[in-house]
């Protein structure tokens, strides 16, 4: 398949900085798709990273809906293969159960995209239903980290992860119900933004209380293209069950100043999970570094009952899935998930999570209020919390005790083993807070380590801005200006 430009070119555009030479009229959406088709095909065969692409938007990217005179012009977007559904295409959900499944309609989010000038143009990967730290099942694909492939990318945004770290695209979807957006955004060196609740969508199939814990958005390689995104695909549908609000001044005008001088926390330690002193040593850095630009920073946690509030997420992440795949085997006629169709550790939660009381649901919901209540009293003594992405290091491909293919007979053990590395990110999605990941550390192994910032409820736009001063000091070089071996310019 041809291409519009030579991928060094490529690779020095950002998907604003693409939908600009769109409208001087440089390049059009369909050669830009194909430059994209051209991508995919070069690095996918290693990485493992995308599902399928649309050969028919590729030929003609407005065919489902793409507004041409969006802010992004048509420049190609992937979708993460679960979440926001688009009629007529498969989502399969990472799942042997789910093969051949396809949409009757558009999500919400997926015309909110369609809008803002994005054209979808196929499907990354994913974990089975989103579960697990990796997508990593045999029978599918196995998704590889264009950095070391030796090693995961982490997920559940897997595919994403992997395609803008190669350089395929400048910007993708990606999904976060407790770090999926934020922990492969950190192993695999790019910016991985979770919104606060009520700024993304999932209508009409979970933007309610059964999605309280889960948000949508992005991968990229930009801070203004974040910005950007989040301007033009936020918002809820008719019918949703709380406000959706709008910051006051729109992102990507937010970003071109830099912010006041903020009270930024460190930790590494919470509750009884810490991380690798190598971790801490680059948090520390990276501490220092925006004292550097000025910021007040300290060592400091909030005061909430850790231990409570992981328990209470576990059992929010068991009884949501277990209603989650009942719903999905009810129209196939199953009474339960077939064994040699879907994962042994998502059996097991389903199992698990159809024995959850009311009762305990209640208590759930108590410790989530007190845990919000205990992080929003912290962030009014203080703006920014900054933790390393993960607690340990990013797993070699077969790791399987982080994997739904695991054989750990106990759930819960299960959930704690998640816990001891990805300790940092989910109370976020308990609370309700925005947290990003910055591509500013690396880790022993040779692979990127995200930090991550987190900021109280609605403060999104601080930490995109906080992330375009740092840009800036950098003078844009992420990660060093480095680059992965896997990469469309290899």
């Amino acid at each position: 398949m041809s291409c519009v430009m030579g991928w060094d070119e490529w690779a020095k555009h950002d998907a604003v900085g693409l939908a600009q030479r769109v409208r001087q009229g440089d390049v059009t959406p369909t050669e830009l798709a194909q430059q994209v088709a051209a991508g995919i095909a070069k690095v996918n065969p290693t990485l493992n990273a995308v599902v399928e692409v649309f050969d028919d938007v590729v030929a003609d990217p407005w065919r489902d809906g793409l507004n041409p005179a969006g802010p992004f012009a048509g420049v190609p977007y992937l979708m993460k293969d679960l979440g926001p559904t688009l009629k007529g295409r498969l989502q399969e959900m990472g799942s042997l159960l789910m093969q051949g499944n396809q949409a009757a309609a558009d999500s919400f989010l997926t015309g909110q995209i369609r809008r803002a000038g994005l054209n979808v143009m196929g499907r990354t990967t994913t974990p089975e239903f989103g579960v697990c730290s990796a997508a990593e099942n045999p029978a599918l694909y196995i998704t590889r980290n264009p950095w070391n492939l030796a090693y995961t990318t982490n997920g559940s945004s897997a595919g994403t992860a992997a395609v803008v770290a190669a350089g395929v695209l400048p910007l993708s979807h990606a999904t976060d119900g407790g770090g999926s957006i934020r922990i492969p955004a950190g192993a695999n060196g790019h910016i991985g933004l979770k919104a606060s609740r009520g700024v993304f969508s999932i209508a009409p199939g979970a933007s309610d209380l059964t999605g309280l814990v889960s948000t949508q958005g992005c991968h990229s390689r930009t801070v203004r293209d974040t910005a950007a995104f989040v301007d033009h695909c936020r918002g809820g549908a008719p019918g949703e069950f709380m406000p959706y609000w709008q910051p006051q001044e729109p992102y990507s005008q937010l970003i071109q100043r830099d912010p006041p001088r903020l009270r930024i926390a460190l930790s590494h330690a919470w509750g009884h999970y810490t991380a690798v002193p190598h971790f801490v040593a680059e948090l520390e850095r990276v501490g220092r570094f925006l004292q550097g630009l000025g910021h007040h920073v300290e060592w400091a946690l909030p005061d909430v009952d850790l231990p409570a509030a992981f328990a209470a997420q576990t059992t929010c992440y068991i009884s949501n899935f277990a209603q989650t795949i009942s719903n999905l085997l009810k129209p196939m006629g199953l009474v339960r998930p077939p064994a040699d169709r879907v994962e042994p550790i998502n059996i097991r939660i389903w199992e698990e999570g159809l024995k959850t009381s009311y009762a305990e649901r209640a208590q759930m919901q108590a410790v989530f209020n007190a845990t919000s209540r205990g992080f929003g009293q912290f962030f009014e003594t203080w703006d920014i919390i900054l933790t390393p992405i993960t607690a340990k290091p990013t797993p070699l491909i077969g790791t399987t005790e982080y994997l739904t293919q695991s054989t750990n007979p106990s759930v819960y053990d299960w959930f704690e083993n998640l816990w001891q590395n990805f300790a940092y990110t989910p109370l976020s999605n308990l609370c309700g807070l925005p947290g990003i990941s910055l591509p500013l550390a690396t880790q022993e192994n040779g692979l990127p380590l995200g930090i991550q910032a987190q900021a109280r409820q609605a403060h999104d736009g601080l930490l995109l801005q906080l992330a375009a001063q740092i840009e800036r000091a950098l003078n844009g070089q992420w990660n060093n200006g480095l680059r992965p071996g896997v990469h469309v310019c290899a």
